[in-house]
């Protein structure tokens, strides 16, 4: 009999060597961006990979400090470290599901009941103890096991891309927060120093009024251009203000408006492009996690199909009850089972087969999300190397225009004291001064900006050293095993 059944497990094992055509082909997916140029279109050269130290450019040292700051207390970096190690920690339970599992019971037990003798009742008192022990494992014989720890592996990829994104992307975010602080500050600088011209205004007019020079209306017109000019100075504290608590934020800090800022922005060098469309795709992070994400799911749609066919688990039991606590450990005593059970599915109304289909579909989107990740990334740099040189002819044209405001104003002001213009052709060129010194600040802000998002398009690294990771609470790193 025992032949027999041997004879019969082998014969359906040998049949389920052909089993796996009833699943489908097996399933593969990778990754395929769109047709690339070999050069950056808005550039015209390929240009070299840039450094990482992308913060040299602006020639600031606090900027550099800010950012490592950043990098070591913002609250949305640090949640991201453990979303890393979430996703180690569940790679390696995956793969600890696909070992053996075994488990140890014992129990210990008493009972008491009345026996009747001849000498009368007599209470019998019963002492019982045992052990258990079982073992449980399913034999991967088609690979679906390992295409589940396989996923479980690219998951952890994709969070280790979006911590790499992350911590670039607060690197430009706390650089970016800093030119908007010294932006509002010199927006601010510039009101404060309207408001004391057109204060100077209004008391020439005041004198050349009490004289008969001028009327009524030109003291009632500088007094409301001295109030406008009062009122742009609380918008701007306002905005500054903003800014600097919107960086405090980034900083882990409590928004509190300490840090101070020299409201300057250095004017910056021609930008030089680098790489190219094709190497990108080794830089960016976010093209890395979705890269990852993909083999995640087109392994997850080949466990799906894998599915399908044929499981086979094995499973064992030891286990001993006797009343003398030292006998429950006897070897000889113990009864033990071992099965193999082979299970193939046969009807559940397609719902396996739904489950396929529904995880390839799910593949297939993430071929196009990769792409369209791609194209992006493609389109941010395109438009950075773009705006660089058009910011910067903007940049220049704001200065010429200033420069011409300026003696504009000056003009217009010893005319006016000598009677020779109105006050209205005073406050037009404090105005035309006042609107091309911020929009040259502006342009210069905007091109700084510009500057990093190119660097971040780029996937150019981080510019500063990485702070240690936090700890998880309740674990070490030596916890880390490696796996298969």
């Amino acid at each position: 009999m025992k032949r027999t059944g041997v004879g019969f497990g082998l014969l359906t094992l040998a049949g389920c060597a052909s089993v796996p055509s009833i699943a489908g082909d097996p399933v593969e997916f990778f990754p395929v961006a769109p047709d690339a140029p070999s050069a950056w279109a808005a550039a015209g050269v390929s240009g070299e990979v840039p450094t990482s130290d992308w913060l040299t450019q602006f020639g600031d040292p606090t900027l550099s400090e800010l950012v490592s700051e950043a990098l070591a207390a913002n609250p949305s970096l640090r949640a991201q470290y453990f979303a890393v190690e979430a996703s180690r920690a569940q790679a390696r339970a995956t793969y600890g599901r696909s070992l053996p599992s075994v488990s140890v019971s014992g129990s210990a037990g008493g009972s008491s009941t009345f026996v009747e003798t001849a000498a009368g009742d007599d209470r019998v008192d019963t002492e019982t103890f045992g052990v258990n022990g079982s073992l449980n494992w399913e034999v991967d014989l088609w690979g679906r096991v390992r295409a589940g720890i396989d996923a479980a592996e690219a998951d952890l990829l994709v969070s280790e891309a979006d911590l790499a994104a992350a911590q670039l992307s607060i690197a430009a975010q706390t650089a970016t927060a800093w030119f908007d602080l010294n932006e509002a500050l010199a927006l601010e600088r510039v009101a404060v120093q309207t408001y004391e011209a057109r204060e100077r205004a209004l008391e020439l007019t005041e004198r050349r009024f009490s004289r008969g020079l001028s009327t009524a209306l030109d003291v009632r017109t500088a007094r409301t251009t001295l109030a406008s000019a009062e009122a742009a100075i609380a918008s701007r504290r306002l905005a500054s203000g903003n800014a600097v608590r919107r960086l405090e934020i980034l900083l882990g800090r409590y928004p509190e408006e300490e840090i101070d800022a020299p409201a300057e922005i250095a004017t910056l060098d021609p930008l030089l492009s680098g790489g190219n469309p094709a190497l990108l795709l080794s830089r960016r992070p976010d093209i890395a996690s979705a890269e990852a994400a993909l083999l995640a799911a087109g392994l997850r749609a080949e466990q799906a199909r894998l599915a399908l066919l044929p499981s086979l688990s094995i499973s064992g039991t030891v286990s001993n009850n006797d009343t003398d606590f030292a006998d429950t450990f006897d070897p000889s005593r113990w009864a033990a089972s071992l099965i193999a059970n082979l299970s193939a599915p046969l009807y559940n109304g397609g719902a396996l087969r739904a489950d396929r289909d529904a995880a390839i579909a799910r593949a297939q989107i993430s071929v196009e999300t990769y792409a369209s990740t791609v194209l992006s990334a493609w389109q941010e740099v395109e438009n950075a190397l773009a705006a660089d040189g058009l910011l910067a002819q903007q940049e220049d044209a704001q200065a010429r225009a200033l420069e011409e405001a300026i003696l504009a104003e000056d003009l217009a002001t010893r005319q006016y004291t000598n009677g020779l213009v109105s006050i209205f052709n005073l406050i037009d060129s404090q105005t035309r001064r006042l609107d091309a010194e911020s929009n040259l600040i502006t342009a210069r802000s905007a091109r700084a900006t510009n500057r990093i998002n190119y660097h971040l398009a780029l996937g150019g690294g981080l510019p500063v050293e990485l702070p240690q990771p936090p700890i998880l609470l309740g674990s070490t790193r030596s916890e880390e095993a490696a796996l298969p």
